[in-house]
């Protein structure tokens, strides 16, 4: 839709409002609404938020160790520019109109904490290149039968599955809450997230849904939308949604694996398939493949980016934990799928359901990129049979804190994402490691009250 036509269906709304939203560092949805009349002021300047978006965690607790805000500074506006790109219709909430921001400086050039922005920067980098990247994001969830009220008055124990048993694939399954699972492909369709596929995961409650692929940055916004639509519409069910990496010891996790692939600028001729190869697979593929391999240490708590993820990342749980890739292979880091000249694509699997969708998309393409951009060999063999065995070229750091130290000290990551995002990222991982470091778990309690 043209300009004109935006502002003709804002200003036609019977609501008389339009809902706006940015991203946190954590890919949490920050929005609110506002006037129509406020949106046709602000669509050719800016509005504020305050940049405490970027000064808390999840929890709205803030942080007493990053720069870019805090007491010292008072707490001030910061800037946030609509993308009129993003426009969608919110079919759950009357089609009212809904647009996504990023956060700029006064002129016009990006913030650096602004996860969004961070995700131009790489594209810029690829299209340096000549490249055009298509990526799409696909997640598993968790659902359960209840609500808010309910999930904290229980203390998240004992919380209810949408259906129980593990049954991956089930047609019964999805008859049972058809109208739910319905109204999720419908209306996640209809707001712009277009889905390939959905079906129940092995699990009690647990789907999974596949994204259609775009350019990165479409990517990228179907990514975080869906993440909070699904939530929205599991409410309207009576349903809750979970997209943590790993919510109990003996059920497998839930994975938000990248698909990706480098096209010409023109977006005709994937750079990733030769069909002279034994694999079908280009140079280009190669080296970028090789650039994660040597990022990923560099780069994970991008990709695992909270204390849950790593509990995810445990052998035999259909999630990583060796840097290895292999052809069409579940157990190894990096799942090669040279289908064909349209979708010879690699499958970066270490990616969690937890993951802020603008940093996991900026981190594979940026550890890609930078294996295109050094020529780097893929000298590491494609791994046959059990990844999980194979440690030939090393594995990955075992818990956020160790991930984030390594990432913090990385000249790599500096050189990919810019020195003051990695150190504001870095120290809001510090910052959650500690949480998590003074909490007195459950586990402790029942290993130790009595015996010790």
């Amino acid at each position: 839709m043209t300009t004109s036509e935006i502002l003709a269906y804002v200003k036609q709304h019977p609501s008389g409002k339009v809902k706006i939203a940015v991203a946190d560092i954590d890919g949490v949805l920050r929005g609110k609404y506002i006037a129509a009349d406020k949106f046709a002021a602000v669509i050719d300047s800016k509005l504020g938020f305050c940049d405490v978006t970027f000064g808390w965690d999840m929890s709205d607790v803030v942080y007493d160790n990053v720069k870019f805000t805090g007491w010292h500074t008072g707490y001030p506006d910061a800037l946030v520019r609509l993308d009129l790109n993003t426009f969608r219709r919110i079919p759950w909430e009357n089609d009212i109109p809904f647009f996504l921001g990023e956060f700029v400086l006064e002129d016009h050039s990006p913030v650096y904490t602004c996860p969004r922005q961070l995700l131009r920067k790489v594209m810029a980098d690829a299209a340096q290149l000549g490249c055009t990247p298509y990526f799409s994001q696909e997640f598993e969830w968790f659902n359960f039968s209840e609500t808010p009220d309910t999930a904290h008055q229980k203390h998240f124990h004992d919380l209810t599955p949408l259906t129980p048993g593990m049954f991956g694939y089930s047609i019964l399954r999805s008859a049972l809450k058809n109208e739910y699972m319905s109204n999720l492909f419908e209306w996640l369709v209809k707001f712009d997230i277009p889905v390939e596929g959905l079906h129940t995961e092995t699990g009690p409650g647990v789907y999974e849904a596949a994204i259609k692929y775009g350019e990165i940055l479409t990517a990228g916004d179907r990514a975080l939308l869906f993440k909070t639509a699904v939530k929205e519409i599991a409410y309207k069910h009576g349903i809750m949604a979970t997209f943590m990496a790993k919510i109990n010891e003996n059920l497998p996790g839930c994975s938000g694996h990248v698909h990706q692939s480098l096209w010409d600028s023109d977006s005709k001729q994937n750079l990733f398939y030769n069909d002279k190869d034994p694999h079908k697979m280009s140079a280009v593929m190669k080296s970028y493949i090789a650039g994660q391999l040597h990022c990923l240490p560099h780069i994970l708590p991008m990709i695992a980016p909270t204390v849950n993820s790593y509990k995810r990342l445990v052998e035999g749980a259909w999630a990583p934990t060796t840097l290895t890739w292999g052809i069409d292979n579940r157990t190894v880091a990096l799942r090669a799928l040279p289908c064909g000249e349209k979708a010879t694509r690699l499958e970066t699997r270490v990616v969690g359901s937890d993951t802020n969708p603008y940093l996991a998309l900026a981190a594979c393409l940026a550890a890609g990129l930078y294996g295109v951009k050094n020529n780097l060999p893929l000298n590491k063999e494609a791994t046959i049979g059990n990844g999980y065995k194979d440690t030939s070229n090393g594995v990955l750091p075992q818990n956020l804190q160790a991930a984030t130290q390594q990432m913090k000290h990385s000249d790599i990551a500096k050189e990919l994402f810019g020195a003051s995002f990695v150190e504001h990222f870095t120290l809001t991982r510090e910052w959650e490691w500690r949480q998590y470091a003074k909490a007195v778990t459950d586990w402790e309690l029942k290993r130790y009250f009595e015996i010790i």
